[in-house]
């Protein structure tokens, strides 16, 4: 291969053509026909009651509900973490009955559908009529009348966090076992204590490894409390959704309606899980940020302008 230079000797630079590959053009052709067509088509349907879809979106009863939804899905998660950070715990002990325990209840609650969870929820009033709490047959300090409680909320709350702690415990404990064990005994060569190692040493690294997939538990949690009407539970965008459809018998706008909501609200949490996968990915990738492009350039320049500096006769090299 014939390698051509320029007048100052050095090699030409090598001018690339990049391959043609018509199968993108015609698959992306392909694929915009079809959308195009789809958009029409959707577009020109009378069924989707574009007229109601636009009445309902904003509508009041709509965006309460919505708020409903992220209440829901806020503090079943919040309750999940700490519920599964136990279990967690309890999986890596080296306590027999602690360990049996947490299997059971990764067993049980990992092995059963979350919708006959929440209907045996919904079913807890019929289940425990009362609740005493106190001393057994010794002294009672509350009663808990559970036919008079309505609430349908709380019950709401307590099965989508029993049924998601069991999945947020998994994801703890991998992420704390992916944790080099070199770094537990570093950290306590140098005099750290057990939790100053798993704040400052472990639970940091382990954060990459627990932090994309309990992203994606929080918007499935999200998706998964449309499946509150079990408890039964109807302030939720699902529920208030089907309510209205019942009454002005139009389900698909108000369907379409619910849909939009759910895809706006899983968009911002998608764009945070970014965001906080970027935070805490820092460190675990060789390619340099644009600013640690930059020092290694300032540095590298200033090695040469000390290697090209002549040697003062006498004295040292400035």
């Amino acid at each position: 291969m014939n390698m051509t230079t320029t007048e100052t000797g050095e090699p030409a630079p090598i001018k690339a053509i990049p391959l043609r590959r018509p199968g993108r053009w015609v698959a992306a052709v392909v694929v915009l026909v079809l959308v195009g067509l789809f958009l029409y088509g959707s577009a020109t349907n009378e069924q989707f009651g574009w007229a109601t879809y636009r009445q309902y979106l904003f509508d009041a009863r709509i965006s309460k509900a919505a708020w409903v939804t992220i209440q829901l899905t806020i503090l079943s998660m919040v309750a999940a973490i700490l519920l599964g950070i136990i279990l967690a715990v309890m999986r890596l002990s080296p306590n027999p009955v602690l360990k049996s325990a947490a299997w059971v209840y990764l067993w049980v609650f990992r092995g059963t559908p979350v919708y006959v969870q929440l209907v045996f929820w919904g079913l807890f009033p019929s289940i425990y009529k009362s609740i005493d709490l106190g001393v057994p047959f010794v002294h009672q300090f509350v009663h808990f009348d559970m036919q008079d409680l309505q609430a349908a909320f709380l019950f709401a709350v307590i099965g989508l966090a029993l049924n998601e702690a069991a999945y947020m415990a998994e994801i703890v404990r991998a992420g704390i076992a992916s944790v080099n064990e070199g770094q537990t005994e570093a950290s306590v060569a140098l005099g750290m204590t057990w939790g100053q190692t798993m704040r400052r040493t472990v639970l940091p690294q382990a954060m990459r490894v627990i932090i994309p997939p309990t992203g994606n538990e929080l918007i499935s949690l999200l998706k998964t409390t449309s499946l509150v009407t079990a408890v039964p539970l109807s302030t939720e965008l699902y529920g208030r959704a089907r309510d209205i459809s019942g009454a002005n018998f139009e389900p698909i706008p108000l369907l379409m309606v619910a849909v939009t909501w759910y895809l706006a609200m899983t968009s911002v949490l998608m764009v945070g899980q970014y965001y906080v996968e970027r935070h805490y990915s820092k460190g675990s990738t060789r390619t340099l940020t644009t600013r640690q492009l930059q020092a290694l350039a300032d540095a590298q320049g200033k090695e040469t302008v000390v290697e090209t500096l002549p040697d003062i006769p006498g004295g040292e090299r400035r």
